[in-house]
């Protein structure tokens, strides 16, 4: 194993041990393998979608579908999950999160983190103390310390998904895969003291696309449980169904985690990502602006019905989407209707049977856990089976209506162009435009206009979208960026390297995957 120089990362010589370096190469040799034809099996799969087929429900696992089974039981921690609240590894969003008053802190390596090394090593030292309660944080410029409070939210971890390497950690020439680099240093470090505390190693996993990527993870915690001799059951793991594919495969997601399943989170923004990439070569699910796809949306309201209703047969946690609003200290107009959005919202996942939601913020808890004391009494809402809905492959794929804009597409560029220059800087949640804004939001962004340009899609006032049109507006719109962050700001930032990476990843002839692959060799070269 090789792996990159990190004496100047704070706390790097407690993360990157021996030891815990030695399990990560185990876990990579005995894995990796099984990604490699997973991530294979993607390509394959999104070919015959781009030949015409459409996603379905399989024939071959009708009898899970069908069967009487439940996941296992989660422990004491995770039975009251009404408000979750995401966001990056760094020191002081850690403490502020577990201050939040939420239920749940998701610890985020992937959406919501930039993978610089620095990043992600000091995200690992920060998780350290934080289960340890040492972590403390000094605002250098105001002075102002940050300690933990008695009473913390549930942590959860989100690690990489198959499709992202660790590329400063090489196993036999290649990079380590990021979701096991990601695991298994959480995992080793502190299995132990999560005991001791009173709580366990619980995960969110992002991004998967079929039952059998399910079954690869719970593979990997059947194996890291007997390595670090930690009774069978102990990790558990919540399932972001945040990919067309993986809603046609619910029930066998749940099935395949077995005793590890924690439930299943409507992930709607790379959801809509997923669906436009999934359907990419299909003219008739052209997407209109963004803003307009909301969860009243056919084919979003459908995918969260069929997500409550699946969970609570199984008695699984069916966990609500993510409020990307920030309060706008400001303007109080503004501030007020993005408060009325957010309640809007929680109040229709809540009175669609969620057990839970998420929040971007900390200024948001409060809002959301009102919304759900007064709809979910109780600890969560298992027992509304809703068994009055009926969801077919069709509804899952109905096109949405709206229109396409010019304002649309030139926020689009905006935001993506402003969102890949924090990455590029390091940072992986960013407040743009008064919305946290993640890597899934920029990537709805890039391929909204991929997909305009690949189908020639007419915006209201009648013009095509065409690649001269695309790149008149990214000149326009950069020089709107430009005046917005002001001369010193965008001079020491990477804007240049950013508008380059969004036209490319926006106008290829074949859509990117995911924009943070190529992204991630920007990154590595600064």
């Amino acid at each position: 194993m090789t792996v990159s120089a990190a004496d100047r990362i704070e706390g790097a010589e407690r993360v990157l041990t021996a030891p815990a370096l030695a399990f990560v190469e185990d876990l990579t040799r005995r894995f990796r393998p099984g990604i490699d034809e997973l991530l294979a099996r993607r390509r394959v799969v999104q070919e015959q979608y781009n030949k015409g087929a459409r996603p379905d429900f399989l024939a071959e696992t009708a009898a899970v579908r069908s069967g009487d089974w439940k996941v296992g039981p989660v422990p004491a921690d995770l039975q009251d999950r009404r408000v979750e609240i995401t966001g990056p590894v760094d020191r002081k969003m850690i403490i502020n999160a577990l201050n939040s008053g939420a239920s749940v802190f998701m610890a985020d390596f992937e959406d919501a983190s930039s993978p610089t090394w620095s990043n992600v090593v000091s995200g690992q030292a920060n998780l350290i103390d934080a289960i340890r309660r040492t972590i403390t944080y000094e605002n250098p410029e105001t002075g102002k310390r940050y300690a933990l409070n008695p009473k913390l939210a549930t942590l959860m971890v989100r690690p990489r998904g198959f499709h992202l390497p660790e590329r400063h950690c090489l196993v036999d020439g290649r990079p380590a895969p990021g979701m096991l680099f990601d695991f298994g240093l959480f995992l080793f470090h502190n299995a132990e003291a999560l005991a001791k505390a009173g709580t366990g190693p619980y995960f969110y996993l992002p991004k998967m696309q079929s039952h059998l990527e399910a079954r690869l993870w719970n593979q990997v915690f059947v194996y890291a449980q007997n390595a670090l001799k930690m009774p069978a059951g102990t990790i558990k793991a919540t399932v972001l169904i945040e990919t067309l594919p993986a809603a046609f495969e619910m029930d066998e997601i749940l099935f395949e985690l077995k005793e590890h399943s924690g439930g299943l989170n409507c992930g709607r923004w790379d959801y809509i990502f997923s669906s436009i990439k999934t359907l990419q070569t299909d003219p008739s699910f052209v997407l209109p602006d963004r803003g307009q796809v909301t969860m009243e949306s056919p084919f979003l309201r459908s995918y969260v019905q069929l997500l409550i209703k699946t969970c609570h047969r199984r008695g699984a946690f069916a966990m609500g989407g993510m409020a990307a609003q920030i309060p706008i200290k400001d303007d109080p107009e503004a501030n007020l209707r993005a408060m009325e959005k957010v309640r809007a919202d929680k109040l229709r996942e809540v009175g669609e049977g969620h057990d839970g939601t998420w929040v971007a913020h900390p200024g948001m808890v409060g809002l959301a856990k009102k919304v759900f004391d007064e709809g979910m009494p109780g600890p969560n809402q298992l027992d509304r089976l809703r068994e009055d809905i009926s969801v077919d492959a069709a509804a899952l794929i109905e096109p949405p209506s709206g229109t396409r804009t010019d304002t649309g597409l030139r926020h689009n560029i905006r935001v993506g162009i402003q969102y890949l220059e924090a990455w590029l800087g390091g940072q992986g949640a960013v407040p743009i435009y008064n919305l946290m804004e993640d890597a899934a939001t920029a990537e709805i962004s890039r391929t909204q206009i991929w997909q305009w340009l690949k189908h020639r899609a007419t915006l209201d006032d009648g013009r095509t979208v065409t690649r001269e049109l695309v790149e008149q507006l990214v000149g326009e719109e950069f020089s709107r960026v430009r005046e917005e962050v002001g001369a010193e700001r965008f001079q020491r930032g990477r804007f240049d390297e950013a508008r380059s990476l969004f036209v490319q990843v926006a106008t290829s002839d074949q859509l990117e995957e995911f924009l943070t692959i190529p992204a991630y060799d920007v990154l590595l070269k600064s």
